[in-house]
Parts: structure tokens; C-alpha cells; sequence
């Protein structure tokens, strides 16, 4: 990272810490509560302790302009019924002083309005990605956390259908309107990766388009379920971090359980133990699961694209080799496609 980058990094997370030390005073008993960062991307996420007792909370600050109050709310209501009708463990959101879920401040130095989030401390670790025998156990389970998820929302699709919430579907992740910016701006982007790249992205929109937005297919989806939002406590699998939920197709969750290891060789494996826990809770027809490899590649455009407009130049770094190795699952996209479409 250069100096330059480090600077605005460092005044960036240092007013997110004042904005989180102010609003732990607007929920009970944590007035001496200590906050530590635990990391900052889209957001900054903080371990709160509360001193007197030792219990533990995580605040999230919400970047000003990445989500609305009304997203913010929508989330908060999905997470609210998952915890309430399904036995999937959820990191819940905790009210205020208030009565109210999203806590706002204004600092004195800054016009912009922060809106905060509490939520409760999980004990758990992440899953291994380097502990294959470990991971496929675990992604069985995924797979039934995310059927759960998923039927949870056609059954109340009533009461979901209006929530504010971000569309992912092709025109937003990799169309005209990406919301994590475009992934033929991504790190070494070569003019033969960008030829590469646009034939897959080219094949993917028709494919999608035939697939179809029916209710059984897409509605409300967690959108990021990798390791780094899981956390793994006695054979359980618990779910945490909501930030990217929105309405997409439900093996959109798939791909993104498997963002950062789809080029891993033991990726079919995971995606059978995926499909067999998924089965437990809800049908898939043959022609939804021959779709998958097409949602692989699309999530991982869309990382191509999200690492790209990082300002840390670590991550960038890092995007240089993410890039290069999509270059062969794209080349056996191209190859799939041509024998199932």
C-alpha cells in the first residue's frame, strides 16, 4: 500500500471509530464498552465488549451512501424471520435505547449521517478452505441452510416481496449497471482476458435470460455466503453478515459459497455436498443444476469487478492472481456451453 493510500485508509477507519464510539451509547449498558475493528470493506465492522460483564456484540457502521435506511431496514426484517421461523443460527439484530434497530450519528467534523447496527456475538470459526474432507461435511450443511433460506422466502414472499432491497441479477453484476463496478476494469485485464471474459459474459446473459426469473428461482438470497460469513461450532454452521442480501436467482448463493476456491479441484465435491444437503429441504430440477458452472462464472466476474475497485492495494495485488487463474475456468466455461446449452 503507498503512503498515499495508507493515509486515506487510516482517516477513513478513524472516522468510522469515532462514529462507533458514539453509538454504542445509544443502547443499554454499554456506555464503557471498549471497540476494536475487526475489519473494514464496504462497511467497518467492530467487536464490542461490554467491560462489566464480558459479553460481546458486533456494531456494524454502514458506509454513507452503499446502502439506505430503507435497505438497512430490509435486511433487518429478513434477519428478524429467519431467526424466528427457521432453525438456522443468525447473527440477530439488537435494538436500542430507542426501540429502534438502525442507530444514526452525526459527527460534529463530518455532515454525512452513519447509520449503525448492532448485532449478537457468535462463537464459531470459519471454515477451512485448506481442510477439503472438513469442508464438504460443512457444505452439505450449507447447502440446507441455504435451501432453508430460500423456501423461508417464497413462503413469505407476501410480506418480502416490498422490502427495499438490491437486485443481483446480469445487468447489475455484470451489465450496465454493476453495482461493484465493472469487471473489464479489473486487475490484469489483458486485451486477451478482456476477449476471454466478454465471450463468457456474452454467453452468460442468453443462458440467464432462458433460465428465467420464475419464484422458485429467484427471490431473496443471501448473496455472500463464503467462508468469511460462516462460522463453523460443533458440526453447526452459522450465518452471519447480511450486507449483501438482495433478490437473485437462489444458486447465485452456491457460487458465492464458493467465491475466492472456485478454480479448486475439489470444487465438485463441494458442489455435490451442496446439492445433497440443498435437497433435503427443497426440490432442484436437472436443468437448474446443469446451470450451475453458469453462476460460477458470473460471481466470479463479478469479484473480478469488486477487487478492482478496491482502493487497498493489497487486495489489488492479490487480484492480479484471481485474475489469471479464472483464465482456464473461463476457457471450460466456453467448453461446457457448447455441450449444454
Amino acid at each position: 500500500m503507498s503512503h498515499s493510500s495508507a493515509e486515506l485508509w487510516k482517516e477513513h477507519v478513524e472516522v468510522f471509530h469515532q462514529v462507533a464510539k458514539h453509538a454504542i451509547h445509544s443502547y443499554p449498558n454499554l456506555s464503557q464498552a471498549t471497540v476494536d475493528l475487526l475489519n473494514y470493506s464496504e462497511n467497518a465492522t467492530y467487536l464490542v465488549k461490554n467491560v462489566p460483564t464480558a459479553e460481546k456484540y458486533v456494531l456494524r457502521v454502514c458506509r454513507p451512501g452503499y446502502h439506505t435506511k430503507a435497505e438497512i431496514e430490509g435486511e433487518v426484517h429478513w434477519i428478524s424471520s429467519i431467526y424466528q421461523d427457521t432453525s438456522v443460527e443468525v447473527s440477530l439484530p439488537i435494538a436500542g435505547k430507542n426501540g429502534e434497530y438502525i442507530q444514526t450519528v452525526q459527527l460534529d467534523s463530518d455532515s454525512q449521517e452513519y447509520c449503525c447496527v448492532l448485532f449478537t456475538f457468535l462463537e464459531g470459526e470459519a471454515p477451512d478452505a485448506h481442510n477439503e474432507t472438513e469442508l464438504v461435511k460443512q457444505f452439505e450443511l450449507i447447502g440446507e441452510i441455504s435451501a432453508h433460506f430460500h423456501q423461508h422466502a417464497i413462503d413469505n414472499w407476501a410480506a418480502f416481496r416490498e422490502i427495499k432491497r438490491p437486485t443481483w441479477d446480469y445487468e447489475t453484476i455484470l451489465g450496465e449497471r454493476p453495482i461493484w463496478g465493472r469487471w473489464q476494469d479489473g486487475v490484469a485485464i489483458t486485451p486477451e482476458r478482456l476477449h476471454l471474459f466478454q465471450q463468457v459474459a456474452d454467453i452468460i446473459k442468453p443462458r440467464l435470460d432462458r433460465f428465467g426469473k420464475d419464484a422458485n428461482r429467484f427471490g431473496l438470497i443471501h448473496a455472500d455466503l463464503r467462508n468469511t460469513n460462516l462460522l463453523v461450532l460443533d458440526e453447526q454452521v452459522k450465518v452471519i453478515d447480511f450486507d449483501d442480501s438482495g433478490f437473485g436467482w437462489y444458486l447465485f448463493d452456491l457460487a458465492s459459497s464458493l467465491t475466492f476456491i472456485e478454480h479448486k479441484p475439489y470444487v465438485p465435491d463441494l458442489i455435490q455436498a451442496w446439492l445433497k444437503g440443498y435437497r433435503k429441504v427443497r426440490a432442484l430440477s436437472k436443468e437448474e443444476e446443469l446451470e450451475i458452472p453458469t453462476f460460477i462464472m458470473m460471481r466470479r466476474l463479478q469479484l473480478i469487478a469488486w477487487i478492482g475497485s478496491r482502493e487497498n492495494e493489497t487486495t489489488r495485488e492479490l487480484g492480479g492472481e484471481y485474475t489469471e487463474q479464472t483464465d482456464a475456468l473461463a476457457r471450460q466455461y466456453l467448453e461446457y456451453s457448447k455441450r449444454f446449452f
